[in-house]
C-alpha cells in the first residue's frame, strides 16, 4: 500500500507540469502579446517612470480703453470680457512662449536643457531622449512636449503649463516664462507707440520748417518790394485817386458854370491851374498802381504766392501738430498690459505619470491588437479550411 502510494505521487508532478506547460502553450501568443507588454509598463511604471511635477499660471492681457463705461451695458459685457481687447495681442504671446526664442532666453536663466537632463529623471524620460543628441532642435522638440501654452475660450484666460522633475524646476521654468511674456508685451507697446509718434512728429518738424521758410520768404519779399500789404496799400492809393476824381470833377463844373456866367472872371486862370495840377496827382497815383514794372499791381501776384504758401504752410503745422496729439492719444489707448490672475505655483505633488492608468491603457491597447489579430487568423484559417 505505501509503495503503491509513494508511486502515485511521483507520477503526478510530471503530468502537472506537462497540463501547465500545454497551458502556457496553448496561450503563448496572449502571454507574448498582451501579458509581457502590460507586465513591462506595470514594471516601468511601477518603479522605474520618474515623478513629474506640474506648475501652471494663468493671464489675460487687456488694454485701458477696456476700463471706460461710456458706453452701453452689453458693450460693457463685451469689453469686460477680455476676449476683444487683448485677443490678438495674447495668441502672440502664446505663439512666442511656443517658439524658440523663448527656449533661447530660458537656456541663458535658468539652464533649462541642464533642468531637463537631471539625474532625478528617468533613462526614457530625460533629455536626450533615446536616439536622440542634445543639438538646439532636439531641446526644441523636447521643449514642446513639456511646456504647455493654450488660451481657455471658456474661462477667457491664458495658460502656461510648465513641467519638470522636481517642484522648484517647474514653479521657475514657468515664471521665467511669464517674465518673459510681460517683456514682450512692453515691447510691443514700444513698439507700437515709437512708429505712430514717430512718423507724426517728423511730419510735424518738415511742416514748421515749411511755415518758417515761407514767412521768412514773405518778410524777404516785402523788404526787397517796400510794402508791407500790396493788396492793402493798391486799395489805399485808389481811394486817395478817387478823391481827388471827385474833387477835379466838382473844380470842373466850377470851372464850366464860371466861363458861362463870367468869361472874364479873373478867378478862371487860377482855376484852371488847380485842375491841371489835380489831374497830374491823379496820374501819378494811377501810375503807382498799374501802368508800370515798379507798380503795385506787377508786385502784387508775387505777394500773393508768397501769402498763400504761408497760409497753406500754416495749416500744415496746425494739422500735422494735431495728428501728433490724436497719435499719442491712439498710442495711448493701444497701450496693453499683461495682468497675472494666477502666479506660478510650486506644485507639492507630482501629477504625472498616472501610472495605473498608464498600464491599463498598455493592456487595452495590447488586448485590442491581440483579438484583432486572433479573429483575422480565425478568419484565414476558416477559409483555407472550406479551400
Amino acid at each position: 500500500m505505501t509503495a503503491t502510494s509513494h508511486f502515485s505521487v511521483e507520477d503526478e508532478t510530471p503530468v502537472r507540469r506537462s497540463a501547465f506547460a500545454r497551458w502556457l502553450t496553448k496561450r503563448r501568443w496572449f502571454i507574448i502579446f498582451v501579458v509581457l507588454p502590460t507586465l513591462l509598463a506595470a514594471i516601468y511604471y511601477g518603479f522605474v517612470a520618474s515623478d513629474i511635477y506640474i506648475s501652471e499660471s494663468r493671464f489675460v492681457i487687456k488694454s485701458p480703453d477696456q476700463k471706460r463705461s461710456q458706453m452701453s451695458t452689453l458693450a460693457n459685457l463685451v469689453q469686460t470680457t477680455g476676449m476683444s481687447g487683448g485677443q490678438e495681442q495674447t495668441s502672440e504671446v502664446l505663439t512666442f512662449v511656443r517658439s524658440r526664442d523663448a527656449l533661447k532666453a530660458l537656456e541663458k536663466n535658468p539652464g533649462i536643457g541642464d533642468k531637463y537632463a537631471s539625474p532625478d529623471a528617468d533613462f526614457f524620460s530625460r533629455f536626450p531622449k533615446l536616439f536622440s543628441d542634445r543639438s538646439f532642435e532636439s531641446l526644441f522638440k523636447y521643449y514642446g512636449d513639456m511646456v504647455d501654452a493654450r488660451f481657455d475660450t471658456e474661462a477667457g484666460t491664458a495658460i502656461i503649463r510648465a513641467r519638470a522633475f522636481t517642484p522648484q524646476d517647474a514653479y521657475k521654468i514657468n515664471a521665467r516664462l511669464l517674465d518673459l511674456s510681460e517683456a514682450l508685451v512692453n515691447r510691443l507697446n514700444t513698439r507700437a507707440h515709437s512708429k505712430g509718434i514717430l512718423e507724426a512728429q517728423r511730419q510735424v518738424e518738415l511742416a514748421t520748417e515749411r511755415a518758417k521758410g515761407a514767412r521768412v520768404a514773405l518778410t524777404q519779399y516785402r523788404n526787397a518790394q517796400a510794402l508791407i500789404d500790396p493788396s492793402k496799400q493798391a486799395v489805399g492809393v485808389i481811394e486817395i485817386a478817387n478823391t481827388m476824381i471827385a474833387q477835379r470833377a466838382g473844380l470842373q463844373a466850377q470851372l464850366d458854370q464860371m466861363q458861362r456866367v463870367a468869361p472874364n472872371n479873373p478867378s478862371i486862370p487860377a482855376l484852371r491851374n488847380r485842375i491841371s495840377a489835380m489831374s497830374v496827382q491823379i496820374a501819378s497815383q494811377d501810375s503807382r498802381v498799374v501802368g508800370s514794372n515798379s507798380g503795385i499791381a506787377s508786385k502784387l501776384g508775387g505777394y500773393e504766392n508768397l501769402l498763400v504758401e504761408q497760409e497753406f504752410a500754416t495749416e500744415s503745422m496746425n494739422a500735422a501738430n494735431a495728428a501728433l496729439v490724436q497719435a499719442r492719444a491712439e498710442a495711448q489707448r493701444q497701450q496693453f498690459y499683461l495682468e497675472r490672475v494666477v502666479d506660478p505655483n510650486v506644485p507639492d505633488m507630482p501629477l504625472l505619470p498616472k501610472r495605473f492608468l498608464n498600464v491599463l491603457v498598455v493592456f487595452a491597447a495590447a488586448g485590442c491588437l491581440y483579438f484583432i489579430g486572433w479573429m483575422f487568423m480565425v478568419g484565414v484559417l476558416e477559409h483555407s479550411q472550406e479551400d
